[in-house]
Formats: C-alpha cells, sequence, structure tokens
C-alpha cells in the first residue's frame, strides 16, 4: 500500500474511531448478533427503582434494532414522557447510553437505550458499517418504537446522542418533527472529522482525495476476499497496549473503553473496531446541514477540557431560536461525559429539568 493511502486509511479510521491510533484487524464475525439473556454484562449497576427489558424494533431498512427500555417501577399507565439514546459512536448499549437511560429512568423517564445497525445486538450485515442516513433512521425507528407503546405519549418524546450520535441526533431533530427535545451530549460531527481531520487540520481537496482513492482500493479489496470465503477488514479500535506519547484524549479512551469502567466486549472501539470502508458515506455525506431549520428545544452538552468541545460550540452556533442552550461542564473531560468519570460530572438533574420543562 503506498505511503498517501495509508495516511489517507488512517484518517478516515480516526475519524471512526475517535481516536489518533489506530490498529487493523480481520473481522471475526459477520453475521448478526443476537439478544443473548443468558450472559449479560452491563458497566453499570441497575438503578434503585427502575427496570430493564430487552426489546427489539425495526427501522424502514427493515434491520432489526435491540435496546434496552428502562423505566420507573411506579410508572403511570400511560401518559408517560420518553427518550431514545444512542451512542458514543463505537460504543453499544451496555455501555453509556445504558447509563444515560438508567440515570434518566431513575428520575421518572422511559428511556430506550438502542444498539445502532450493524452493532451490537442490532442485525444488518456486513458487521461494523456505519452511515448518517441508515443511522438518523435508526434513531427515528427509536422514536417509531416508542411512539406506539401504549404507556407513553406520543408528544412527549425526546433523544439523546452521545459522542457521534450527537451529531446524528442534531440530524434526527432536523427532520423528525415528533421529536420535542434532543441532548447532544460530548458530541462528534463525524461527517466532518472524516471528511476534514481532527480540528480540520486536513481540511483541504488534496487531502479528501487521497481519502477517497484508499477508500476504493480497499473497497475492491474487500470485494475479492467476501467472493472468497472472507470479510471486511477492519481498522481501528483503542490501541492496546497504550503508547507513553499518546495524546491525553486517547488516554482518556483508553481508561474507559480497555478497562473494567467501561469494556464491553461487542463494542468496536473497545475490540478491533469499523470495517475500513465504512467511512465511505461520512467521507461524502454532510450531517448538519439543516440544523438550523430544527424548531425543537435542544441543548448541547460539552466537557470543558474536551478535545471535541468544537464540534459542539460549532454545531450550536448554527442553531436559532429560544429554546437551544449551550452547557459547558467545568474540568470535564471528554469520556467523563461518557459515564460521569471520577467526578459524576454529567449534570442528569439538568438533562431532567431540561426535558419536563419541554416534553410537557
Amino acid at each position: 500500500m503506498k505511503l498517501t493511502k495509508s495516511i489517507a486509511l488512517a484518517g478516515i479510521t480516526l475519524a471512526l474511531t475517535a481516536t489518533s491510533c489506530t490498529k487493523e484487524n480481520t473481522m471475526a464475525d459477520s453475521t448478526s448478533a443476537k439478544i443473548d439473556t443468558k450472559n449479560e454484562h452491563y458497566t453499570f449497576e441497575l438503578a434503585e427503582g427502575v427496570t430493564r427489558t430487552k426489546v427489539t424494533f425495526r427501522n424502514h431498512f427493515g434491520i432489526e434494532l435491540a435496546g434496552d427500555l428502562y423505566a420507573p417501577k411506579d410508572a403511570p399507565a400511560t401518559g408517560n414522557a420518553a427518550l431514545a439514546i444512542s451512542g458514543p459512536f463505537g460504543a453499544v448499549k451496555e455501555q453509556s447510553s445504558g447509563f444515560y437511560a438508567n440515570q434518566m429512568a431513575s428520575r421518572g423517564y422511559i428511556a430506550l437505550a438502542f444498539d445502532p445497525s450493524y452493532t451490537g445486538e442490532s442485525g444488518g450485515e456486513p458487521r461494523y458499517m456505519n452511515s448518517p442516513d441508515i443511522n438518523t433512521e435508526d434513531f427515528m425507528a427509536a422514536v417509531d418504537y416508542l411512539s406506539t407503546r401504549s404507556n407513553i405519549d406520543p408528544e412527549k418524546i425526546g433523544i439523546i446522542g452521545i459522542c457521534g450520535w450527537g451529531g446524528m441526533a442534531l440530524n434526527t431533530a432536523a427532520i423528525d418533527t415528533r421529536v420535542k427535545a434532543t441532548v447532544a451530549s460530548t458530541m462528534y460531527d463525524m461527517s466532518r472529522v472524516a471528511a476534514n481531520g481532527y480540528f480540520d487540520s486536513n481540511n483541504n481537496a488534496e487531502a479528501r482525495n487521497e481519502a477517497r482513492k484508499a477508500l476504493m482500493a480497499q473497497r475492491t479489496e474487500d470485494f475479492k476476499t467476501v467472493q472468497e470465503g472472507g470479510t471486511y477488514k477492519l481498522a481501528g479500535g483503542v490501541i492496546d497496549p497504550l503508547p507513553d506519547d499518546a495524546p491525553y484524549f486517547v488516554k482518556d479512551y483508553y481508561a474507559y473503553y480497555k478497562t473494567p469502567r467501561g469494556y464491553h466486549e461487542r463494542s468496536p472501539n473497545s475490540n478491533g473496531g469499523w470495517a475500513v470502508q465504512a467511512g465511505t458515506s461520512l467521507l461524502n455525506t454532510k450531517l448538519l446541514a439543516y440544523s438550523d431549520e430544527i424548531r425543537s428545544a435542544v441543548m448541547v452538552l460539552h466537557g470543558e477540557k474536551a478535545h471535541s468541545r468544537y464540534f459542539g460550540e460549532d454545531a450550536f452556533k448554527r442553531l436559532t431560536g429560544d429554546n437551544k442552550e449551550l452547557v459547558i461542564v467545568p474540568g470535564a473531560s471528554h469520556t467523563d461525559l461518557y459515564d460521569g468519570g471520577e467526578t459524576n460530572a454529567i449534570p442528569f438533574d439538568k438533562l431532567a429539568e431540561f426535558f419536563g420543562k419541554y416534553l410537557k
């Protein structure tokens, strides 16, 4: 592989895994993961007074999505407010999204944490792919599911997107008028980082063209491999072992995805990463094109010390209306907003107040 091709592929992998280091694997299993109720593993304890139920539902592409539905034990039979939650990019519902759902359920909301298409216990082949279109549809399908439950008021539905799914959440809010309130937490704009690199350092036509050539070469290689009975090549995942000179935010990712704090056996970021060519649609499709037309309420939540803070602040600048709010958590890093970190940095009471104001 030529040097320019390697650099371009590495750039796409950075965007997919949100790390600055990569490693490559071959996909071990191209089949859809199935719900396993005998071997549960969650990275957090279920809150007192909260129930968790496994559910499935289909999106408009026919892909079966797997979710965990969290609810207060004393929730009334009708009229409840509900939230659909997903992310971070490269995580599964037993990690951060489930943590958020658990916390919001303890504050009175019915909350659905779900795995995106091609990931975790959700269906879709080949595995470990992504798409701004399909992943936006995943959020809309979760809203479909919540809207049709007898114990939920369809006029009281919000969404939470974490990390790369913060951008997907804003993209969903721009099209789905059923969504009355959105929180984008520690967000990435995945199409921006795929096309421009971190901090827009590769925001030029030549760099993007090299990335395109590398992705197309990988498509050809993958096609040959699959024809011969193999699977798509994976790249990324949080680097392990961690180099001493790794950037601070890579160390933060390691501390979450590669330790008992956040490791999960189905999480792409905890393991071998994404299909290399999963970056194709991110590189070619811009998220947030109509975010300035979102009429419903939005909170953009970010950590003061997060390397990704510029994504959230720039996204917030495009929002219009007096029902938009930017919240910066003092001292918090990017991954502190995954599970609170050591300082319980996630302001869940503030989130509950925000949704209480707009889901009524």
